[in-house]
């Protein structure tokens, strides 16, 4: 038998009850946020006397830092400063879902509030137009941690039939990839499409494309989708770039990335040029790609499994086994986009697009991100 959540088993239909009754005037806004892991989301509601329109309409709010891996319980209280606003899936409108920045009790950025720096990045190349798609691969677990739809001791048949598989023996929880789908384009969220992946009860959504800062907002409130969808559903998501050992893929968080020269006639040259660039900084491009510094992706970086080696770089054409893939279609018009393989299913899209656009547009080089505050 499955393990799903206690909470799962309470009744929806009485539950729905209240959820009919009118709401008068007032508004529920979920502020969601970033901890102090770089990973894991929280999020608390308020009551708005109006329908917020835009986001200079949110007020401020604040939390105590304390209890998220976020401060010190002495100085604990850090702001929440609304940064995105979308429509809410789940209290349906006119409610809302905000995103937000974490700042200190200083007005200083939160250490895993990595938005702030993106943004000052992206201000500084919007003349490129960077776009980018992200592929979020995700696995769907039970309560007790074990694969959703594995037998409970031992593994199911060796992966092969799974991947954009049909069939209930092939796919393994395809209500909650079609209600986070509908629940994404309900919010507004960018979302590009969905698939069942290699392994059994791992599945892939894309985001994009997205410019700018854009790109992090949009995963950041899907992944958030995500989280709750399958808390309705008693189960558990599950960004770990490796969640079973052995002969299984990993997750990853693929991240498709072009600028305007890139899209034009000849920018196959712009996008080798990148790629160059990107060669001369792997180790930088590696610790920036999941929220450990490298540690994570360590254990599905391997050179196997649709994957590249995470202390060796390497470019190609329609090739999966390498850092960066230049997809056949870009080869064949010379111009288009490229992907970066390497970035971690619990990657922080806002670290990616950023690192992408330092050492692609910005021309950075060298271990370190430069400080352009200074």
């Amino acid at each position: 038998m499955m393990s799903t959540s206690a909470s799962s088993k309470l009744s929806k239909s009485i539950k729905q009850q209240y959820m009919d009754l009118p709401q008068g005037e007032k508004v529920q806004a979920m502020y969601i946020w970033i901890d102090g892991t770089g990973e894991g989301l929280r999020c608390k509601t308020r009551t708005l006397d109006r329908e917020p329109k835009t986001i200079e309409d949110l007020p401020e709010w604040n939390f105590d830092g304390s209890s998220t891996y976020q401060s010190e319980g002495s100085n604990s209280d850090m702001f929440l400063i609304p940064a995105a606003m979308f429509r809410d899936p789940f209290r349906r409108d006119p409610n809302k879902l905000v995103l937000c920045e974490v700042l200190k009790y200083n007005r200083k950025p939160a250490e895993t509030n990595l938005r702030y720096s993106c943004k000052q990045i992206m201000s500084m190349v919007e003349d490129h137009h960077p776009w980018f798609g992200m592929e979020q691969e995700y696995t769907i677990l039970g309560t007790d941690g074990h694969p959703f739809g594995w037998p409970s001791n031992g593994f199911p048949g060796p992966q092969g039939p799974y991947y954009c598989g049909v069939g209930a023996d092939k796919a393994y929880g395809r209500d909650i990839a079609e209600a986070h789908y509908r629940a994404c384009l309900y919010a507004g969220v960018h979302v590009g499409g969905s698939n069942a992946e290699v392994m059994p009860a791992q599945w892939e959504f894309q985001v994009g494309p997205c410019e700018g800062i854009n790109m992090g907002d949009h995963l950041w409130i899907a992944r958030f989708i995500l989280h709750r969808v399958c808390e309705d559903f008693g189960v558990i998501v599950s960004f770990d770039p490796k969640p079973i050992s052995g002969n299984w893929n990993g997750a990853g968080c693929h991240t498709n990335f072009s600028t305007k020269m890139m899209r034009e006639e000849d920018g196959l040259k712009v996008i080798e040029d990148s790629i160059e660039r990107l060669g001369k900084r792997h180790m930088y491009h590696i610790r920036a790609y999941d929220p450990k510094g490298g540690l994570d992706n360590a254990r599905r970086l391997t050179g196997h499994h649709e994957t590249s080696n995470i202390s060796e770089f390497s470019a190609g054409v329609a090739n999966r086994g390498a850092s960066i893939r230049i997809p056949r279609l870009v080869g064949q018009e010379k111009k288009g986009y490229f992907e970066d393989r390497r970035p971690s299913a619990n990657c922080d899209p806002y670290a990616v697009t950023q690192a992408l656009v330092r050492t692609c547009l910005l021309k950075e080089d060298g271990d370190e991100p430069t400080d352009y505050s200074k």
